[in-house]
């Protein structure tokens, strides 16, 4: 959800308590849309984030660390220039509204103590960070809007600042009377009670609005029509969640998927999902929202990092492949040769009835049992005997060319798997560690180019670790993340008397069980498969086979690309995909 008007009352409470007497310390501008402001003050420090991005507007203590650019913003400066070392009096919010007011007691490049404001509006697309000057004049601010050939409202240094307008014809819900409500309610078949409420309310977001529409009616899309009790459920819902806010009754709660990752944020425990997602209550709002907008921010980086390589990958897959058609064609029209020979040889036999300048033979074809006549094509420049020789040359080329098709296909048949593996890669990657892993692997096996900073240097990153293991029984298993480490975790890391599994047929890990030469128990075996098949292309598939051998048995063809193996002597398990075994199983 954004962050609400009365998600951000909560939060400006929180910071009222924390920051409220500390001195700016240090002003930096890490990315367009984004100003950290450190404080220290009362024996302690801490860092503010203010972010105007459409995306994720918000304010919050942070704890994650920015990398600056190498010149400050022209705003920075200016922000510096008058908030270094300046005192925070007071944080306000106007009614309802998603803006927080921080006034500030400053010092003028004269030494004279001033009052200041920094206005941080967190509005969708036109959100902003303004500073004022004690009158309210503007001095400068992030985003300049407006001006003589608009119709919005001027954000502009020089001008007054003027608040947003309050949107016409909407209640506040923290405000708002019984006798309003009772007004405001009507019945109307049209439409639902998120959709109603959403309508009336300033400052409840569409998430709140479903939600006290399930509390009411235990749905969160609950028609008005089908209403039975007057609204009365709604009335109390509604006034409970205002009751909580007045009296400051917030509470940070987190909504996250199954896998940990937050999708959602609220100030009031949410309840319409049943179960399908876990609600998680948080230390702080800043905690909840740093969390939140940090691993938002990180998931969108490795998708746009995955999406580069996934391009690139996919272009050269592509390009394989339409080579490959056109390689098996060309095969393909090799399979006639025997008719170029066979050409030649009744020439040879006719050559005494044929004469130069003729452009068709027309002969009997002594290949076939049946006698019927065969039509040649000749060239009419050419002799009988050069015509005979032409067509016995385009055998032997037929012929040699078929083996070297062969060969090239098959080449490209293993390159095009390669490039395949990669992309399953991807899909499977977990964090950024493992993306760059896989950028590295492309960079080494020529896909993509090194970037400057890699091309004398040792990449930074350091490679992802090992997927770790340990099986019911106490065994160790270990799984490769990608290409690269599946060739080091079964060449160089498993000794040969442990044994190796991997998806029948399909791309995915390379899984290691741990065994000291010892035969693993049945647990440990069916185990070690369950994690073979969860990391290949076929985890949301059902039953998957999967090979086991030991590791002396798999080699590594000379020249292939990395994580292509051969194994012999080898018996196979067939297992079903199971993230919560594989879950359970996991070591840090």
């Amino acid at each position: 959800m954004p962050l609400d008007a009365i998600c951000l009352a909560a939060v400006r409470e929180e910071l009222s308590e924390r920051i409220v007497g500390m001195k700016i310390d240090k002003v930096q501008q890490p990315e367009r849309d984004i100003i950290i402001l450190t404080l220290r003050g009362m024996g302690a420090s801490c860092r503010l984030l203010i972010s105007a991005g459409s995306g994720g507007a918000r304010i919050h203590l942070t704890e994650h660390q920015f990398e600056n650019p190498a010149s400050p913003p022209m705003f920075c400066m200016l922000l510096r220039k008058h908030l270094i070392g300046a005192r925070i009096l007071s944080i306000t919010q106007p009614p309802a509204e998603r803006v927080l007011e921080i006034k500030l007691l400053a010092t003028d490049i004269l030494g004279d103590l001033s009052e200041k404001q920094l206005v941080i509006e967190l509005i969708g697309q036109i959100s902003n960070i303004i500073l004022t000057g004690n009158d309210t004049i503007i001095i400068d601010c992030l985003r300049r809007i407006g001006g003589e050939f608009t119709d919005k409202r001027s954000v502009l240094p020089g001008l007054l600042y003027c608040t947003p307008s309050v949107q016409e014809g909407k209640l506040d819900p923290l405000k708002t009377t019984l006798d309003e409500w009772q007004s405001a309610y009507q019945l109307s078949i049209e439409t639902t009670v998120d959709k109603w409420l959403l309508s009336k309310f300033f400052a409840l977001s569409p998430m709140i609005c479903r939600e006290l529409s399930w509390r009411a009616y235990g749905e969160t899309d609950f028609p008005i029509s089908e209403i039975k009790d007057d609204g009365a459920a709604l009335h109390s819902e509604f006034f409970k969640l205002v009751f909580a806010a007045n009296m400051e009754g917030f509470e940070p709660w987190t909504i996250a998927d199954a896998d940990g990752v937050p999708i959602d944020f609220s100030y009031t425990r949410i309840m319409q999902y049943d179960g399908a997602l876990n609600v998680v209550r948080e230390k702080s709002f800043s905690a909840m929202l740093d969390t939140f907008y940090t691993q938002k921010a990180k998931i969108e980086r490795l998708r746009q990092r995955a999406s580069v390589i996934t391009k690139t990958v996919k272009t050269a897959r592509d390009r394989i492949i339409r080579k490959l058609t056109a390689q098996r064609e060309e095969l393909k029209k090799t399979e006639e040769r025997e008719t170029l020979r066979e050409n030649g040889d009744i020439i040879t036999a006719n050559m005494h009835i044929m004469k130069k300048g003729e452009s068709v033979l027309t002969a009997q074809d002594f290949f076939r049992e049946d006698g019927v006549v065969r039509r040649i094509i000749l060239d009419m420049h050419k002799t009988p005997q050069q015509n005979a020789a032409r067509y016995y040359k385009e055998y032997t080329k037929a012929k040699t060319a078929q083996k070297y098709l062969k060969e090239q296909i098959r080449l490209a048949e293993s390159e095009l798997s390669y490039l395949e593996s990669v992309l399953d890669e991807i899909e499977l990657a977990e964090n950024g560690s493992d993306v760059l892993s896989i950028r590295d692997e492309l960079v080494r096996t020529g896909y993509l180019k090194a970037q400057k900073n890699e091309k004398n240097a040792k990449s930074n990153n350091a490679e992802s670790t090992l997927r770790q293991f340990k099986s019911s029984t106490g065994l160790r298993i270990l799984a490769g993340r990608n290409n690269t480490q599946n060739d080091q975790l079964t060449l160089k890391i498993a000794s040969k008397s442990d044994i190796w599994l991997h998806t029948q047929k399909i791309h995915g890990a390379h899984v290691i069980i741990i065994c000291g030469g010892e035969i693993p128990d049945d647990t440990t075996m069916y185990e070690a498969a369950v994690i073979a098949a969860y990391y290949s292309s076929a985890r949301a598939g059902g039953k998957v086979a999967v090979d086991y051998t030991f590791v002396k048995h798999v080699k590594k063809p000379p020249g292939s690309r990395p994580g292509m193996v051969t194994y012999t002597d080898y018996k196979t398990i067939i297992v079903t995909p199971d993230e919560k075994l594989v879950t359970q199983l996991q070591q840090s």
